[in-house]
C-alpha cells in the first residue's frame, strides 16, 4: 500500500483547545495556559522554556499559573496527559472512523501517522521528548509514557483480536516498535518517508503471519471512556 496523505483533512489533526472545549467555547485562562504550555514544550522542549514565557504566551500573570497548577512541573504532567488524550482520540478515531473491518483498519494506521508527519506542528512524541530531556531515572515522567503507550498498545491488541491474524499480542507489539520508530524517524527527516518504511515493513510482518478462522465482520470500536479505562 502506498501512504496517502489525502485520508483525512490536516485541519482535522488533533487540537487540544477543540478536543477538550468544543470548537466554538471560549478558553478560560487555565486553558490558555495548557495551550501555550504544549506548544512551546513541543517546539523548544520542557527545560528550554520558563514560566515566563509560558505566561507571555498565554496572556496571563504568573500568580495564575500557580493557582491553577502549583508549579511547572505540574503543569508539564497537565500537559503531557491532555496532549495525550487527544492524541489517542484523534489517532483512534481516524483508523476506525471510516468503518470497514479490522484489516482495514489496520491499513489506515500509517497513513494516518503521516498525515500527523505532514503537519508544520509536528514535534514527535512529546512524552519521548519529556523523558529524553530529564533525568532518566525520574519515575514522574516515565510512568506517564509507559501510561500512554499502553493505552496504544491495547487498542492495537483489540484491533488485531478482531482480524484473522494469530498472535494478536504480538502483532500489536511489532507495530507499536514500527510507530514508535517511524515518530522518531519522521522527527528528523521532517516528512513522511518513515511511515511508508514503516507500512511496508508491517505489510512484510503481515504476510508471514498466522491466519486464523474469522469471519471479516466490521470492526468493533471501543468508546473513549473503555479505551481510557484499559
Amino acid at each position: 500500500m502506498v501512504v496517502s496523505t489525502a485520508m483525512k483533512p490536516k485541519d482535522q489533526l488533533p487540537d487540544s483547545k477543540v478536543a477538550t472545549l468544543g470548537a466554538d467555547a471560549p478558553m478560560t485562562p487555565r486553558d490558555r495556559l495548557i495551550s501555550a504550555a504544549s506548544e512551546l514544550f513541543g517546539r523548544y522542549g520542557i527545560n528550554a522554556i520558563g514560566v515566563d514565557a509560558i505566561v507571555e504566551k498565554a496572556g496571563t500573570a504568573k500568580t495564575t499559573l500557580y493557582k491553577a497548577f502549583g508549579s511547572k512541573e505540574k503543569l508539564v504532567e497537565t500537559v503531557l496527559e491532555i496532549d495525550g488524550e487527544r492524541w489517542r482520540k484523534w489517532f483512534f478515531d481516524s483508523v476506525e472512523g471510516r468503518g470497514g473491518t479490522a484489516r482495514e483498519c489496520v491499513d489506515r494506521i500509517f497513513p494516518t501517522l503521516a498525515i500527523w508527519f505532514s503537519d508544520e506542528k509536528f514535534y514527535g512524541c512529546p512524552f519521548v521528548n519529556a523523558v529524553g530531556e530529564n533525568d532518566k531515572f525520574d519515575g514522574r515522567l516515565r510512568v506517564l509514557a509507559q501510561h500512554h503507550k499502553a493505552k496504544i498498545e491495547s487498542w492495537l491488541r483489540n484491533l488485531f483480536r478482531q482480524t484473522d491474524y494469530a498472535a494478536p499480542e504480538s502483532l500489536s507489539r511489532q507495530t507499536m516498535l514500527l510507530m514508535d520508530g517511524a515518530i522518531s524517524m519522521a522527527l528528523i527527516a521532517r516528512d513522511d518517508q518513515p511511515a511508508q518504511v514503516a507500512q511496508r515493513t508491517l505489510e512484510i510482518i503481515l504476510k508471514s503471519s498466522e491466519i486464523r478462522d474469522l469471519a471479516k465482520a466490521p470492526v468493533r470500536r471501543e468508546s473513549a471512556k473503555q479505551r481510557e479505562r484499559s
